[in-house]
């Protein structure tokens, strides 16, 4: 378990390199927070430290983006799913184990389907609008 203090938006590439160097061996990073916290933005800084050359936006609409770096990242986007035979149908398992970086926007709808070993990242906002990234709190 471990936090990080995000100020502002120019603090959040420093927030991403942190993060990047805690992965370790993880592959599946599930980010709750509610509808506006900064999931996207926070996901897009990650890709960014892992060396993502694409443009990283949210999968509201396809669910899933694949970016490349060294090797594929996959960015989940749950929000639009209406039910686990959706997940089940674009084939999430075989992404979740498949050895590469998941990153999903709200897990919550999937929650049986994750892992065992995913890393849960809360991200909470503050009144003055700093953010609190809290990592399997």
């Amino acid at each position: 378990m471990y936090k990080l203090e995000i100020q502002n938006i120019e603090g959040i590439a420093a927030a991403a390199q942190q993060f990047v160097e805690a992965m370790g061996e993880k592959k599946v990073f599930a980010f709750y927070g509610k509808m506006g916290a900064g999931k996207t933005t926070f996901i897009k800084a990650i890709c960014e430290a892992l060396g993502v050359e694409d443009v990283v936006t949210s999968p509201t609409f396809a669910i899933i983006n694949e970016y490349r770096a060294s090797s594929p990242l996959y960015h989940f986007d749950f929000y639009r799913i209406k039910n686990l035979r959706e997940a089940y149908d674009i084939g999430c398992e075989e992404y979740f184990y498949s050895g590469s970086p998941c990153f999903i926007e709200w897990p919550e709808l999937v929650e049986e389907l994750l892992p065992e070993d995913t890393v849960r990242v809360q991200i909470e906002v503050h009144e003055e609008g700093s953010r609190t990234i809290c990592v399997d709190c």
